[in-house]
């Protein structure tokens, strides 16, 4: 599979023209003969990506006092838990607030007033956040998650997760899809013969079919 995967990137970074951003490159499945309604089956992994995102990752943490300090100095955006209420009675600041980072953390005793206010904005998005015990440097855990691929199936059977950036070179994405494909086969009862198609495309550009071999 290493090398059809390897093909099928190369192919889209090819026929996909330069943009002025970074695009990522994002891996999609569709399954088959997986009863996703049943919640035992549904994919939910957090794959570290041996190359890493190969852009940078936006992280949030809900967190006052000493903890609010600690983020800051490690680069994390920290929200102020006394407007958790406020975000939430307003969904369109909430919405915006969710798409603004890619991972969320939490003080331990926030992680309910979240739930309750932004569960319904976050929670979709699979975006609900961490909770950080207070002996625990949330820069540590920042640090991890920027090599961190969430693959996420919910209740469908189609989905998919980015697992880098054009401006990473060939060997490196291909790592970091091998280790998603590897994943995911490991999740499926049957691996590859639960695998209906797999396409690989960068953010804007065609979608390439990968040849699943069984």
């Amino acid at each position: 599979m290493q090398e059809n995967i390897q093909t099928a990137i190369q192919r889209a970074l090819d026929e996909s023209p330069e943009r002025k951003f970074v695009e990522s490159v994002e891996m999609s499945f569709t399954l088959r003969d997986v009863d996703l309604k049943e919640p035992k089956n549904r994919i939910q992994e957090e794959v570290r990506l041996p190359s890493g995102r190969g852009k940078p990752v936006k992280i949030s943490m809900f967190a006052g006092g000493e903890m609010a300090t600690k983020a800051k100095a490690a680069g994390i955006d920290v929200i102020d838990p006394s407007t958790i209420e406020d975000l939430g009675g307003n969904k369109q600041l909430a919405r915006k607030v969710a798409n603004k980072s890619d991972f969320f953390l939490a003080e331990i005793p926030h992680m309910g007033t979240v739930g309750r206010f932004l569960g319904v904005v976050l929670g979709p998005r699979g975006k609900m956040p961490r909770p950080v015990p207070p002996n625990v440097d949330p820069g540590m855990i920042a640090t991890g998650l920027k090599d961190t691929s969430i693959v996420r199936s919910r209740d469908r059977v189609t989905f998919h997760t980015a697992f880098g950036s054009r401006e990473q070179g060939i060997d490196d994405l291909t790592a970091n899809a091998i280790a998603i494909w590897d994943r995911v086969m490991s999740k499926l009862e049957r691996g590859a013969g639960n695998i209906r198609s797999c396409y690989i495309k960068t953010s804007m550009g065609p979608s390439i079919k990968v040849e699943v071999v069984e």
